[in-house]
């Protein structure tokens, strides 16, 4: 069944609903959590199934969220508070609809971006003989290898461009703060400077008018 989400996302809800919509019948997504939002996500999963859901804030704050799943029967299976990035795994212990929450509501101002991965199960063979007890033929082999490679190139590729986004929105939150900082310390410098020129000019004024009463 493929993924459904549903949240208070407020003004971004739309946006969020369309990034799942676009996505259901894939395991990752990003999208918008604004500040005071929770977003949940949910899936059919049979009994005996191993799950994997894996996340990282990619933008915001201090790039932390809360995360929770839950079974069909309300049991919470995984929580974490103000986490920047995780993985777990777990077996299903039942049929049924599993969610799981990302939640924002603990910031007050901060949207962050969140990127998730949820894996339901094993991937199908690349070939049918792969189930059965005869050998694979040598070209059989080397494909699997190549197909088993691949993946792991997907997966270190996804990994570097989370790594790649979140630098970039470090370095561009350091560089607005540091444009700021130098915006700040020009003013208080041009300020200074121009309360330095207005006291000596006081210091002036103040002996030519004191030489001017004595002589007279």
């Amino acid at each position: 069944m493929p993924l459904r989400g549903s949240g208070s996302a407020g003004p971004w809800g739309w946006l969020t609903l369309l990034l799942v919509a676009y996505a259901a019948r894939a395991s990752e997504i990003t999208f918008e959590l604004p500040d005071n939002a929770k977003q949940c996500f949910y899936e059919e999963i049979v009994r005996g199934t191993k799950c994997t859901l894996e996340f990282q804030v990619i933008t915001g704050g201090h790039y932390d969220v809360d995360c929770q799943l839950e079974g069909p029967d309300g049991a919470v299976l995984y929580k974490e508070m103000k986490k920047q990035y995780d993985s777990f795994t777990f077996t299903a212990s039942r049929n049924g609809t599993y969610k799981f929450c990302f939640s924002n509501e603990f910031s007050t101002f901060t949207h962050k971006t969140v990127y998730f991965d949820f894996q339901v199960g094993e991937d199908p063979p690349l070939f049918p003989s792969e189930n059965r007890a005869t050998a694979l033929t040598q070209m059989e082999s080397a494909c699997v290898s190549i197909h088993e490679a691949l993946k792991s190139v997907i997966d270190y590729q996804t990994h570097f461009r989370l790594r790649e986004a979140q630098g970039r929105s470090r370095a561009e939150d350091l560089n607005t703060r540091v444009a700021y900082w130098s915006i700040g310390e020009a003013i208080i410098l041009l300020v200074v400077s121009i309360g330095q020129v207005f006291l000596l000019k006081s210091f002036f004024s103040d002996k030519r008018t004191t030489t001017t009463h004595v002589g007279s």
